[in-house]
């Protein structure tokens, strides 16, 4: 087997034709969803970034037990199960949260890997002598704040050094994915994983991808929208979206490479394909922009999926409403190879379901560490929250405790304590730690519940209401979805605390 597993990041599905888009054209997207057998009820599990590639290479939820951090020592990862069967992976990322203390663990489960500098806060490039505030000058007000926890410095610094188009790190992520290509298509048995962080903010694209999208907006650069509700003017709201839309024309654009590759060299015939997200992405819908604040509303939660496999060639351009979601990634590429799906592994294969839509899955959650806990079950979403977000009774189990850019601080680890194994971590006990950001605004980000807002335990029926606009209330669906949500905390071997929690909420 060959496969090529082509990873965006932030790809909000209602932008994509196949999915629905009346308002950007996505032309290679329509030729993928052609080739392909696409997936319409494709959900998240742990969020953002980082946990969301645990759930990719593990095969199950993390996020109940700890926030972003690395891989455990005794997580599954797929590339690992690869090596064990005998095939090769290769990783190609300008995905730069791989080279943080909470992504350091992950690049190096495979047998090889590529990165290129450049995105967003990557720290790359240096200009000791250039005055930040000259930089500063050239962007609009809400982005050059240096001291952000969104922190705009080194995007100023490495924007400086972008100046072409084949400057842009997704475009050389793209060329060395199809540079492997070129050197290794011929041989069998291995992954090449091409992950680019577009269409990730900042949205920065070449200009003749921006063109097309006319706004009336004047002022200095506005590509990189506040983890906030939505409070920009019109002409801003409008600049911002352009910028995104023509990111996502780049991103269309780089995938009708692959196509065109693998129509040039018949790869179809003897390569899989599978091509996804890590989210989706805010635009202003529901009056905020980005993640992690608010709910996990269908902009983030309901994420696009492709798969071709040679040997279901002629189910291409059919469409599947099984309910799947990130963790089934791992076990799917694991079955590809014939490797051994672990027992620990909670995601279902997905090759089944490119024969046929057969039923699996009934039910599913997602969610941010500290946060909701999300319900879904392709008709329903139900986001369910702890009463008192700001003060709960709040852990993390690791072994390795970073966080997103730093370790833990020894304040933190001052709190640790030895606990027993869960039934995921082979036998091994964990550190449990507390969460210590309400006191410490050094520890204090985006990816802890203090920050969430609108936490409200609600349900939304997709079906008539897929805009999420007005709550339903259905009682026997409230307590259908509680009992699944309680029977997927049990055999996620959630913590005793993370139990408590809910049952207080929901039974109050």
């Amino acid at each position: 087997m060959k496969a090529v597993f082509l990873l965006f990041d932030s790809l909000n599905r209602l932008m994509l034709q196949p999915y629905g888009c009346t308002i950007l054209d996505t032309p290679n997207f329509n030729r993928l969803a052609e080739k392909t057998v696409t997936f319409d009820t494709h959900y998240v599990g742990s969020m953002p970034c980082m946990p969301a590639r645990r759930d990719m290479q593990t095969g199950r939820h993390s996020f109940l037990h700890r926030s972003w951090g690395p891989l455990e020592p005794f997580d599954n990862s797929f590339p690992e199960l690869l090596k064990q069967a005998g095939a090769y992976s290769h990783l190609v990322s300008d995905h730069y949260h791989y080279w943080e203390d909470g992504g350091a663990t992950y690049h190096t489960r495979y047998n090889s890997f590529e990165f290129i500098r450049g995105q967003e806060s990557d720290p790359w490039k240096v200009l000791l002598e250039s005055p930040i505030e000259r930089i500063q000058e050239k962007y609009h007000h809400s982005q050059n704040d240096i001291k952000s926890k969104q922190n705009p410095y080194h995007y100023m610094i490495n924007r400086e050094f972008i100046k072409q188009e084949e400057d842009f790190p997704s475009v050389q992520c793209l060329q060395a994915g199809l540079n492997f290509l070129d050197t290794n298509r011929r041989a069998d048995n291995w992954l090449l994983q091409i992950e680019t962080f577009d269409p990730h903010e900042p949205f920065f694209a070449p200009e003749r991808f921006r063109e097309p999208y006319k706004v009336n907006y004047n002022g200095p650069i506005l590509d990189w929208p506040r983890y906030e509700r939505v409070t920009e003017s019109e002409d801003e709201i409008g600049e911002l979206r352009a910028n995104y839309f023509a990111l996502l024309s780049l991103c269309d654009h780089l995938l009708g490479q692959v196509l065109d590759y693998f129509d040039e060299h018949q790869m179809w015939d003897d390569t899989a394909l599978i091509v996804t997200t890590d989210h989706g992405f805010l635009l202003g819908e529901h009056d905020w922009w980005a993640k992690n604040r608010m709910p996990l509303y269908e902009e983030v939660s309901h994420i696009p999926l492709f798969i071709h496999h040679p040997d279901y060639r002629q189910k291409a351009g059919e469409r599947r409403k099984s309910l799947t979601q990130t963790i089934d990634l791992m076990p799917t590429i694991c079955d590809l190879f014939g490797a051994e799906i672990p027992p620990e592994v909670q995601g279902k294969s997905m090759l089944p379901l490119l024969d046929r839509d057969v039923s699996g899955r009934s039910v599913g959650i997602f969610g941010y560490w500290g946060g909701g806990i999300n319900v879904v079950d392709g008709r329903y979403t139900y986001f369910c929250y702890p009463k008192d977000m700001k003060n709960q009774d709040l852990y993390q189990y690791t072994l390795m405790p970073a966080h997103m850019t730093k370790l833990f601080t020894v304040e933190e680890l001052k709190s640790a304590s030895l606990v027993p194994p869960f039934d995921f971590t082979k036998g091994v006990p964990l550190l449990r730690i507390a969460h210590k950001s309400k006191a410490d605004t050094n520890t204090h980000s985006y990816h802890f519940p203090e920050k969430m807002e609108d936490t409200t335990t609600v349900l939304y029926d997709l079906e008539t209401d897929p805009g999420q606009e007005t709550p339903a209330t259905d009682p026997a669906v409230i307590q259908r979805l509680n009992a699944a949500l309680f029977d997927l905390m049990a055999e996620n071997d959630a913590p005793a605390e993370a139990v408590r929690r809910m049952h207080e909420s929901l039974d109050g």
